[in-house]
């Protein structure tokens, strides 16, 4: 290095980390993530791609601008409530109290009165039965596969699980349960045609390697035309006649049933037709954190409790007091979101729209997640031009509308009223973007 190489004016790492404003910022971050931000700035000093005396300022700037976390809060405009790749449900207020108290030191298996250890996750349990009456017993796992598996292991080992060809499903990301329950090492037993099965298809697979019968929900997807099912009710009486448990995974986690999806099972419904266990996901319709839930009869929800599977696949105490929380408070805002009243709505689209100077349309929410295919929701959007989408991912606050065909469409369905006025100046803000670059590029 010359000496008139620029480089040598390249603040030293010592005299930045020594600097008054990143000082008062260690609270904050931590010396490794500041370390890595003045390297990242002074290697692009180093390649010429930024200037020494701007190396200062940008690293004051990188650090005062990072967060602990990577995650980024969004508002979802697309009008599906439960969206996985925002995180499923959004938890309510409870829930949310209910995890900064976990955070610290709490009783999660300790009994405070005697000084011994308790059981984890009683408190979920008690609020699962009270809300679920229908249940003796209720088990709470880290996801729903998880619960799955649980129960396939258990009560099936090595021999065969019988379930019909049409609930086969596979979910986001190539997920497929028959590989979830063939890697425990149980077998699967399909019986009857992808459209159509009958109790004689199952009655025809039962025999001494029966270890359970399987009834899965296609929760993310329809077949119709030409089709037959086999009830929980048929079900049930085909398990009792050879002696084997019956398990329902209904996935989208309704715990009772709900009038706006009257086609969608529920799980008090279907421990009264005759299930032994019923496993649902709680970062669904439950509206809660992802989890696994187990309800049904006490002796086999008990003997998953013991299974060594069941510690492995255990909910952390953020997760059960998030999980407590949502069961045991107010409405989620799933469920708010589900029934939001259409006057309602309606008004607060239309006051957006004013507000930006666009149109309202007619537009259908959905339920996502894998939940009630097909059904929609009908409600209202703000169509803005297709070119504001990107400048509304990527803004302050970040907002997802939904792009079709050609245009983008904010849906106030999941968004809290408190932010209608955070999300007119973001959409006031894609649309001055949007007018820039359509300004710069037009002829």
């Amino acid at each position: 290095m010359g000496k008139d190489d620029t480089r040598r004016l390249i603040p030293r790492t010592d005299r930045l980390l020594a600097h008054p404003e990143l000082q008062g910022l260690r609270g904050r971050l931590g010396e490794t993530v500041i370390r890595s931000i003045i390297q990242e700035i002074q290697d692009q000093a180093r390649s010429g791609e930024l200037a020494p005396e701007d190396v200062e300022p940008e690293i004051l700037a990188a650090v005062a601008s990072r967060e602990a976390t990577s995650l980024r809060p969004v508002l979802n405009a697309t009008g599906v409530i439960v969206h996985t790749n925002l995180g499923r449900a959004p938890l309510s207020k409870s829930a949310r109290e209910a995890l900064l108290t976990a955070a610290g030191y709490v009783d999660v298996e300790m009994d405070l009165p005697s000084g011994m250890r308790s059981r984890r996750g009683a408190g979920v349990r008690q609020a699962l039965l009270r809300a679920c009456p229908s249940a003796e017993d209720a088990l709470a796992v880290n996801n729903g596969a998880a619960a799955l598996l649980l129960a396939t292991s258990v009560l099936a080992g090595t021999r065969e699980v019988v379930i019909s060809r049409g609930e086969l499903v596979e979910i986001g990301a190539g997920f497929r349960l028959p590989e979830l329950i063939e890697s425990a090492g149980a077998r699967l037993r399909e019986v009857g045609a992808t459209n159509r099965t009958h109790v004689g298809d199952y009655k025809s697979a039962m025999g001494e390697q029966t270890g359970c019968l399987l009834k899965v929900h296609p929760s993310n997807f329809q077949i119709t035309g030409f089709t037959s099912g086999v009830s929980v009710s048929e079900l049930r009486s085909l398990a009792d006649e050879h002696h084997v448990p019956l398990v329902v995974d209904l996935g989208s986690g309704l715990l009772s049933p709900d009038p706006v999806l009257p086609v969608e099972p529920d799980v008090a419904s279907a421990l009264t037709a005759g299930a032994d266990v019923v496993i649902v996901s709680g970062d669904k319709l439950l509206g809660g954190p992802q989890s696994g839930i187990l309800l049904g009869r006490a002796e086999i929800i008990a003997r998953m409790a013991r299974h060594p599977l069941a510690r492995a696949l255990r909910m952390d105490k953020l997760a059960l007091a998030a999980l407590e929380a949502t069961v045991s408070g107010e409405v989620t805002p799933v469920t708010a979101a589900l029934h939001a009243d259409p006057g309602r709505l309606r008004e607060r689209t239309e006051a957006l729209a004013e507000a930006v100077a666009c149109v309202v349309v007619e537009h259908d929410g959905r339920v996502g997640g894998g939940g009630a295919p097909g059904v929609l929701l009908p409600g209202w959007a703000v169509r803005l031009p297709e070119s504001a989408a990107r400048s509304l991912r990527t803004g302050s606050p970040a907002v997802l509308p939904r792009v079709h065909r050609g245009a983008c469409l904010v849906d106030l369905r999941c968004i809290p009223e408190d932010d209608d006025e955070r999300l007119a100046a973001a959409v006031r803000a894609a649309l001055a973007q949007a007018g820039e670059a359509l300004g710069t590029g037009g002829s």
